[in-house]
Formats: structure tokens, sequence, C-alpha cells
């Protein structure tokens, strides 16, 4: 405690136009903050302000970050301005560390009225990399637009923020810090937590920990290769996979958070985790996994690097939930996929009988029907998989949940999957990426796209690739109206629908930086060639994509940066 009362000040600012928070939050160059006067601590308040005053008092507000640079920075900032707002306890992570599922974790655990996560996901780190801050509400989840819209609003009209300047918090010591600040009637709490032990309790009463154990260091154990990719998700690996349930410390690599992710793109896809990829090739481990930078999202490989797309992950996870204990006793209320995922979720939706949701990309449209009690299951394309027991895509969680499915089958990675397809048949997918496209050429030709694609004559338009032809059977902006609110969400994305069930499908992303990237998503069925490499089974659908958007010309690229 501190014996004199910390002084309040309230200081004039200028407002900035830009801080719109997207689907991961307010995610910009770290230069941005560094540079422009007040930007960090606008935001912070324009966060505070948008929590009603009787709410804001004497609660609870959860902070972690995923170590990138600029985190502690950060945190000292928001620990001052909390105190300043009234918030009455701030729990934060150890070392400012705690990854994005845990966050999620503790805010329903303490029953906080939300918390701050600083993180860029899988974006790259340092000091000439990005830093974003997101705001999850009371159900541990990303905010809902009302909130993020309030937000901004406030944003470009702030005037005024409060702080505790001289306020400093010590976050290498775990346990209670209390300060007295001038007239509050209450010390102001910081409460420095374990990052890991909530989390890894929570998933002890989800999963058959003595099973997973066995599978992973018994008499008949399979080699398993983690890599955390230096990001948050180290220790949790270390005291969860390695500590407690006996894999070899050699087993898990890059488990050291860095704050630049050490020079690498924390991101688990074949491109970024080549690592990964490459020690996975001889067959000396059965099963490899790989952790984004704030540990939310996650890649399955097989022996020899046998990759498990996310579409197809979910939709095996599906169709063996009950190999989980926790569904077991829980029971299963729904699926659902983003709509740029592949529709193979779909196929054991339809088989067993499950209501299947499709949403906008975002995971608090999985939230609203989780806390509605519709949804147990979901997934999105870009590597996100999660349940219902919080509020976020959970990568850690989705890696056991394919551990339990091979404690149970006793099968590899690879024949599980092929069964898959062999059962249901097979949904070839793949996404291309064109990074730093000019915002202004890539909003054109979108706008131009969606011209052609409405005009009536698009339907029933056939296109010819080689011996393969195509009609049109529907295309639109995708609309989604949420069944728990009814609130809708227009221009989600372009959609080309064909007749045999084919989709193309077309979204911006990370417009908010002035650069923008814009993907393209292809997703085709197959009943009977099940075994057929994906980019050359696709090839046609990608030619008219090209074709109908004029994607090249329009943004002068020659190609795309990364293909997943």
């Amino acid at each position: 405690m501190e014996n004199s009362p910390l002084q309040v000040l309230t200081v004039p600012t200028a407002p900035y136009p830009d801080q719109r928070p997207g689907t991961c939050g307010l995610l910009k160059k770290v230069y941005v903050f560094q540079t422009r006067r007040n930007y960090l601590h606008n935001y912070i308040q324009s966060i505070f302000s948008s929590i009603d005053l009787r709410d804001r008092q004497g609660s609870t507000i959860v902070v972690g970050g995923d170590g990138r640079f600029f985190n502690q920075t950060a945190i000292e900032v928001i620990v001052q301005m909390a105190a300043a707002n009234g918030v009455g306890r701030l729990i934060i992570g150890h070392h400012g560390i705690m990854s994005t599922p845990a966050i999620s974790c503790v805010i329903r655990k303490y029953k906080s009225i939300g918390g701050i996560v600083l993180t860029g996901s899988h974006n790259a780190g340092g000091p000439d990399g990005d830093f974003g801050i997101k705001f999850n509400t009371a159900n541990g989840g990303p905010a809902k637009e009302a909130v993020t819209s309030k937000i901004f609003q406030i944003s470009r009209t702030i005037e005024e923020f409060a702080i505790c300047p001289e306020l400093r918090v010590d976050l290498t010591t775990i346990g209670k810090q209390t300060f007295d600040l001038e007239n509050k009637f209450k010390p102001f709490t910081v409460e420095i937590v374990d990052s890991v032990e909530s989390y890894a309790n929570l998933l002890r009463n989800i999963f058959d920990f003595a099973a997973l154990k066995e599978l992973l260091s018994g008499k008949n154990h399979i080699n398993i290769r983690l890599d955390a990719m230096h990001g948050v998700v180290g220790p949790y690996v270390r005291k969860i996979m390695c500590e407690e349930l006996g894999c070899p410390a050699n087993a898990a690599v890059n488990c050291i958070p860095l704050d630049d992710f050490g020079g690498q793109h924390p991101d688990p896809n074949p491109t970024f985790a080549t690592d990964l990829v490459d020690s996975m090739r001889d067959g000396q481990y059965d099963l490899g996994a790989a952790f984004d930078g704030d540990g939310d999202r996650n890649m399955i490989l097989g022996k020899h690097g046998f990759f498990v797309t996310p579409s197809d992950s979910v939709a095996v996870i599906a169709d063996n939930i009950f190999c989980i204990p926790y569904f077991q006793h829980s029971g299963v209320r729904g699926f659902a996929r983003s709509m740029p995922t592949s529709a193979a979720l779909d196929r054991v939706a339809k088989a067993t009988k499950i209501e299947l949701y499709e949403t906008p990309t975002g995971w608090k449209f999985f939230g609203n029907l989780m806390d509605a009690g519709k949804l147990s299951l979901c997934g999105e394309e870009s590597f996100g998989t999660g349940g219902d027991h919080i509020r976020e895509k959970d990568g850690l969680w989705a890696m056991l949940a394919w551990l339990s499915i091979l404690a149970f089958r006793r099968q590899s990675v690879e024949d599980v999957v092929k069964d898959h397809w062999l059962k249901y048949g097979r949904n070839y997918f793949t996404r291309y990426d064109y990074e730093d496209v000019d915002i202004d050429a890539a909003c054109e030709m979108m706008e131009d796209l969606e011209i052609i694609i409405a005009d009536k004559s698009f339907v029933k338009q056939r296109f010819a690739v080689e011996d393969k032809i195509f009609q049109v059977e529907k295309a639109d902006n995708f609309e989604y109206t949420d069944p728990v609110d009814s609130t809708i969400s227009r221009n989600q994305g372009l959609r080309i629908i064909f007749s045999d069930g084919s989709r193309i499908m077309y979204r911006l992303s990370g417009a908010g930086r002035n650069r923008a990237t814009v993907r393209i998503y292809i997703d085709s069925y197959e009943k009977e060639h099940i075994f057929e490499d994906t980019q050359e089974k696709l090839a046609p659908l990608a030619t008219i994509a090209l074709k109908i958007s004029q994607l090249h010309h329009r943004t002068g690229r020659s190609g795309p940066s990364v293909i997943t």
C-alpha cells in the first residue's frame, strides 16, 4: 500500500479519426502507438468510457497480452488509466503475458466485466511489427459490433482522459498490490496471477488427462512435435503438455515468448510454420501442431507432414466429438462455421441431425450463439477452432481434441482424415491471400465485382475451363441475420455458388491500415475422387475466380503472397 494517495489527473487530448476496431480490435503498426501523441491513451479511455459508469465503478477487468513488443508499455498505461477511471481491480497475467483463450477463461472465472487483450494475433511483432488492442466483454468473447461502434464513436470526439501517472505496478511478482488514490474511498487493486493455472484447470475438466498421458508417455506412446512459434502459448505447452502429460521437453520447440517472435511470422500455416513442416517430413513424429502469437490459432499435421486443413479439422472433431468427455456430459447443441470455411462441417451436421450455423468471419458471432445455448463446436478456415468452454478460438484445445481422437481410435492422423473423406466425401479447399494491396485499388475491385455478380444476367452464366463447365446458381454479398437477437450483418463477403455446390468467395481483410489483403476462397465437393492434389483439383475454379475479378490486372499482382 502506498503511503500517500496517488494523484488522479485529467489530461486534455485531441481525437484521431482512424481508431475503428476490426475483428482483431484496433490493429496498427507499433510506430503509430509510439509516435502519435496520446494515441494509446485515447483508445484506452474510449474503451473505459464505453462502459457505463455504474458498471465500471469498483469492477474487475482482466488484462494480458501475447508478449509482443510494446506489450508492457501498454499495460503500464492501462493500469494507470484503469485506476483513474474507477475500476476496482485488474487481474493481469504474470509478466503481462496471457494467451487469448486464457484471458477468456479468466474473465468468465472471475465474473469480470471484460478484458483488454493486447495482441497482433498472427501478425509480425517487434519494433517494426504490429500491435493490437481488443476489448472482450463479460462473456469472455470479443465485443459485439454495438460495443465496438460505441468505442469508435467516443474515440472520434474524445477531449480528455483520466490517468494516475505516478502509479507503478510490478508485473514480475505473483500476488496482490494495492494503491490508495486521492478522492477514492476504496484502494485500487492489481492482482498478478499465474497465466497458465486457471486455463489448465479448465482443460482438465474437459479432457481425459489420464488417457492423454497414456497416449503421450505410456508404453505404446505416440511422438508429437509442438511449435509455439515464440508466442504466448510456450509456457502453456511446457506446463500442460510436458510437465503434466509427459511429453519429453524436446518435443516442444520455440517455447520462449519473444517480443519479435524470433523475427518470424507467428502464423501457424504451412507457409510460415516451416520449422514444424520440415521436422515432420521424415516420419519421426505422429502429430505436429503449431500455434500463433496469442495462442488462439492452430495447425495440425500428421506423419510425414500430412496437412489437415482447418475446415477438415473442425469437421473431424465434430464427427468424433464424443471422444471428449466434456461433450459426453454436456451434449452437443449445434455446429457453426464462418461463411468462407469449407462445407465439410455441414455434411457432419446433416448426418448427425445437429443444427448448423453459417456466420460471418469473427468469433463474436459464435459467442452469441454459445451464450444462447445453441452452439457447442465451431471453426474458421483461418486456423481457428473452439468449443463453448470459452468464447474465443483455442489452439491448445483443438490440439488436445485431436489427441483425444487418436487416443480413442488408435489410428494415425492421416487415416482418421481419409476415413472421414471415405465416409462423407471431400471438400477441396484453398485460400489465396494477396497481401499489402493498395486499399483504393482493392476497394474499387470489390465494388466493381459486386456490380458484376449482382446483375441478373450473371446467374445461370457458364464458365468453361478445359473440360470443366461451371454454371452460376447464386451470387450475392453475404448477409447474416443473427438467430438470437435478429441483428443483421451486411457486406460480409462476395459469394459465387455454382450448380455443383462449388463456391468462390472474395473478402477484404486488414483494411484499417491503409493497405489491404484480398482473399479468394475456393471450396469444391467431391464424393468419390477424394485423394487428388488440392491445387490441381481447384485450378479451374481459381482460373474463373481470377477472370471474373480481374484481380491481377486491378491490383498489379502476378500471384498470391500466401496459399493455404
